[in-house]
């Protein structure tokens, strides 16, 4: 079973790596293809577009061939597009080309965490943050090779060649050891989403918690580096290295996840982080000094840690079958909702800053963030109620 927890947490480490390694050289892509904020937003929604399409099938899929097997094909599929980044031309060919990475992107991560809630439950312990720590920790190697990238001036296409390198032997190095679970039974393999998802009121709420979770973390993902060198007036790689703080803040808190939320329970965990992300966002925007902004991202990272992982592993708990399995449809379901917000944000954010400026844009996310508290205290009610 160690085995297990290792490979899963890699596989977690590997996804972020992909996540990270892409979204600081997002400055240089824009001024290779001559793209403003709003233009970039909209090549963004490309990626998330594929996220959410993938997202809403990757829980079937994971159910029919199990978690293994989804998670190579679509770590396989990220590798072999990342590349591809390079060779744009156009905010039109990033857009299409960030539809492919977005798809197999999508796919990774809905598989790695029923991966995850497979190992949490042989071992009942609530281990999903730590689990997501290790794609914060992998999102901060990828944006930290970005730095140092973006400080060498190493060309796009060596960059990314490497970092699909380093993410496809890493796949083959652990994915013999990721837990194989049982398949779903035919009917349940068969009813996809099935009503008895869409009729529950309590994952919807957890599905609204993680939409906005999406939005104010995908801001981050997406604009933070963009924020930082042209408002701000940091280089390039400055920009990177606020993108890292914000990964490196968000994976220390989910090490400690499982003693945190061991101790004080879900939602309260998930509304002070909200409070703590609008304030970190709110400061980086408002307040034109670097080392503000800095910490302004701290809070933000801080606060953003337990999102997701709690509302996934509260909906994997919520599709428990009898015979100890199960959760895929709900996991797959949160996860759809959840990358709505990845595909609305980046254009909204965009949209904002096009019509205002970025400090206003990230400002927005940071009052966004506020909602996680309302939309929690609603699903707690409606699980005390029965409705898990």
């Amino acid at each position: 079973m160690r085995s297990a927890r290792v490979s899963v947490f890699i596989v977690f480490v590997l996804n972020g790596l992909i996540a990270g390694s892409w979204g600081p050289r997002m400055p240089a892509l824009a001024d290779r293809i001559g793209a403003s904020p709003g233009t970039l937003g909209l090549a963004l929604l490309g990626a998330n577009a594929g996220l959410a399409a993938a997202a809403s099938f990757a829980g079937w899929g994971c159910a029919r061939l199990g978690a293994r097997v989804m998670v190579l094909a679509s770590a396989l599929a990220a590798s072999a597009v990342l590349p591809v980044l390079a060779l744009v031309t156009s905010p039109l060919q990033l857009g299409l080309v960030l539809v492919l990475l977005g798809a197999s992107f999508g796919a990774f991560d809905v598989s790695m965490n029923v991966a995850a809630v497979g190992v949490i439950r042989r071992v009942g312990r609530p281990l999903m943050p730590v689990f997501h720590s290790g794609f914060s920790f992998g999102a901060l190697a990828g944006s930290l090779g970005a730095a140092f990238a973006a400080d060498q001036r190493v060309p796009l296409l060596p960059y990314f060649g490497v970092a699909a390198v380093a993410a496809l032997t890493l796949t083959a190095g652990v994915i013999r050891f990721v837990p194989r679970e049982k398949p779903a039974s035919g009917t349940a393999r068969r009813t996809g989403l099935g009503r008895s998802v869409l009729r529950r009121p309590a994952l919807w709420l957890l599905g609204g918690v993680a939409f906005v979770a999406a939005i104010v973390e995908g801001s981050s993902y997406d604009w933070s580096a963009l924020f930082a060198v042209r408002e701000r007036g940091m280089p390039e790689a400055a920009g990177a290295i606020l993108f890292s703080v914000f990964c490196l803040t968000m994976g220390v808190v989910r090490l400690a996840g499982e003693r945190i939320q061991h101790r004080f329970g879900a939602p309260r965990i998930l509304v002070a982080g909200s409070l703590l992300a609008g304030a970190g966002l709110l400061t980086a925007a408002t307040v034109p000094v670097t080392w503000l902004t800095f910490a302004g991202y701290v809070l933000a990272g801080g606060g953003l840690a337990f999102a997701f992982p709690v509302v996934l592993d509260l909906a994997g708990a919520a599709g428990l079958r009898a015979d100890g399995t199960g959760g895929e449809r709900e996991i797959g379901f949160v996860t759809t909702i959840a990358y709505s917000g990845f595909l609305i944000g980046p254009p909204m954010i965009g949209g904002i800053a096009q019509l205002t400026d970025l400090s206003f844009a990230i400002a927005s996310a940071g009052a966004i963030a506020l909602l996680i508290t309302p939309l929690t205290l609603t699903a707690t009610h409606h699980r005390h109620q029965g409705d898990r």
